[in-house]
């Protein structure tokens, strides 16, 4: 009941403002305690923008998965030299690597859903956990129209299982504004959302979606269950 209340209190102080108002109203809020985690995809690329630009207190953090695209960190790296502020990477711990790539080879995930996702616990959801240690908010990327699940989901969460709240600033921003955002502030982005990827995580893990498709379809395609999650967002795979 106490978290539901201020949910609502929440809710009712970010009614009506802009994605940058709210995010400085959290701040306000959580002083020291609030960050957004980015995977450098296009969405992210404008919350960082936001923050970055605007000097709001918000922690930007990252996760190394150690698999991602070299265009992926290109834009990490031409990121920091283009606002001159520090994102902070958290990486898998390596001795739950090599034991996982020496019991099962470097591409297990391929073989089973339990192997995909243990893959993506140890290299991006422990990881995750260390990012979010101490925090009280977390902003991410998260948009209601990137899939059917995600469509279910509210702009302003309680994540129950990390203890913290959970705001996404884009939840009812369009794809189509996302990339009119970007082009109108001249916003650094993956040349991969030019070659059909609108959803870029992991290299192995990740194609480009063809005419049609679903937004998540190009993550973990060969799964046909229908829930294209690592657990990160875990209230999407209820």
């Amino acid at each position: 009941m106490e978290i539901n209340l201020r949910l609502r209190e929440l809710n009712s102080n970010l009614r009506g403002k802009s994605a940058e108002e709210s995010l400085k109203t959290l701040t306000d809020l959580y002083p020291g305690k609030v960050v957004f985690t980015t995977s450098f995809g296009i969405e992210d690329q404008v919350i960082t923008h936001l923050i970055f630009e605007n000097n709001v207190t918000v922690e930007v953090a990252t996760l190394d998965t150690g698999r991602l695209f070299p265009e992926t960190y290109k834009v990490f790296n031409e990121t920091i030299k283009k606002y001159k502020k520090k994102i902070n990477v958290h990486f898998p711990d390596y001795k739950d690597v090599e034991k996982m790539v020496n019991n099962k080879g470097p591409y297990s995930f391929y073989y089973s859903k339990e192997n995909r996702l243990e893959c993506c616990r140890l290299r991006k959801i422990l990881p995750l956990n260390r990012a979010l240690e101490g925090k009280a908010c977390w902003i991410t990327g998260i948009r209601s129209d990137q899939s059917e699940n995600r469509h279910l989901m509210n702009n302003l969460e309680y994540d129950e299982e990390r203890k913290l709240i959970k705001f996404h600033p884009l939840f009812n921003w369009t794809y189509e504004e996302v990339k009119i955002f970007i082009a109108k502030n001249n916003i650094l982005y993956n040349s991969l959302h030019d070659k059909g990827f609108v959803s870029i995580g992991c290299e192995p893990c990740t194609r480009a979606v063809k005419e049609g498709e679903d937004f998540r379809a190009g993550r973990w395609w060969w799964e046909t269950d229908g829930k294209k999650e690592c657990g990160l967002h875990a209230s999407v795979e209820q």
